[in-house]
């Protein structure tokens, strides 16, 4: 596995738009505050082509333009890191204008999103061997005050955090709109893991993951590379982290059966599941937490579930590609990452 250089103080931030960019409120003025506060802090930065565009469809420009500008800024040498403008709908049709092979070869960079940002993150692991992270976009860095989870991730970012904490509270109904960009998360929800088995755990693996929407996207295309990912790092074992945005919890069961008959959870250590979207819901008598678990339990791993990991804020950010030693006690846990 291939780990970047982590960011220095003075160092060169770039922005790249292979999804939604920040071109409308409340992301652009999110976004904009965002880059003042890391011009405060002393970093430079570097804008992209498609960072205010909304030529594409589902993305920021044409799929063939996301791609090629994806392309240059993480081969270019201009920027010392690459956070993600946003997350969006189709940045699967940019793939076909990345040379993932080129991107191998380059020297290794931090690249930080999620959601689908998943068509990177993961892809940045599974065929290229370089770790990323799946992390928050740039636009939420503007929120006053800041969550701490927004201070984790630039603490990863720059290798001064590797372990970090589950946190206490989570977003259920954002506040956050046009007239209100700046508004931080709306943490209402009090932190209930549900883990299969109960009691306290301890596990590791390799991290491996993102957004479901987006894996069961990619399994069986010519970008699936999964079970030799799988196989490469056997020893290690995999450590899979999953969370959903649009599936409902049928769409979640789907999604779980079609990684798992497509071989991606052999060699698996463990599943770290994020609160999905669809929080809650419950459809002819199946709920989320079965929608993963009867798919998996003839594993015999630990699956912990209901974890800080997607789309209902705030998100640990997570190397996908490191390894990792998960603790969990009750409502904590902690996620100790290790670069080797």
């Amino acid at each position: 596995m291939r780990y970047p250089e982590f960011l220095k103080p003075g160092g060169t931030i770039g922005f790249a738009a292979p999804s939604f960019g920040c071109a409308t409120e409340p992301y652009k003025s999110a976004f904009l505050n965002a880059q003042k506060k890391w011009k405060e802090e002393g970093y430079q930065l570097l804008l992209g082509p498609n960072c205010y565009a909304q030529e594409g469809i589902g993305i920021s420009n044409t799929p063939c333009k996301c791609g090629e500008e994806l392309q240059s800024m993480y081969c270019g040498q201009d920027s010392d890191v690459l956070i993600s403008c946003g997350g969006g709908e189709l940045m699967c049709e940019t793939l076909d204008y990345v040379d993932f092979e080129q991107i191998r070869q380059a020297p290794p960079k931090w690249y930080m999103g999620f959601s689908d940002n998943t068509n990177m993150t993961f892809l940045l692991a599974t065929l290229c061997d370089t770790a990323s992270v799946y992390g928050p976009c740039a636009a939420a860095f503007g929120m006053e005050p800041q969550h701490e989870s927004l201070k984790d991730a630039m603490d990863v970012l720059t290798g001064r955090k590797l372990c970090l904490h589950g946190y206490d509270k989570w977003e259920k109904e954002s506040l956050k709109n046009e007239e209100n960009p700046l508004e931080p998360y709306h943490v209402t929800e009090s932190v209930n893991i549900r883990s299969f088995p109960d009691g306290a755990l301890s596990f590791g693996g390799r991290l491996l993951g993102g957004c479901m929407d987006c894996l069961v996207n990619l399994t069986g295309t010519q970008y699936d590379q999964v079970g030799d990912f799988a196989d490469r790092y056997q020893e290690d074992g995999i450590l899979w982290f999953l969370e959903a945005c649009d599936l409902n919890v049928m769409g979640i069961r789907r999604a779980m059966w079609q990684m798992e008959h497509a071989g991606w959870f052999r060699h698996c250590r463990g599943f770290l599941i994020g609160r999905p979207l669809c929080y809650g819901q419950e459809m002819m008598g199946l709920d989320q937490y079965q929608a993963v678990y009867e798919v998996v339990r003839k594993y015999q791993v630990p699956v912990v579930m209901d974890l800080d990991i997607g789309h209902l804020p705030p998100m640990m950010p997570l190397l996908c590609g490191s390894m990792a030693q998960v603790h969990v006690e009750g409502n904590s846990y902690r996620v100790e990452m290790s670069l080797r």
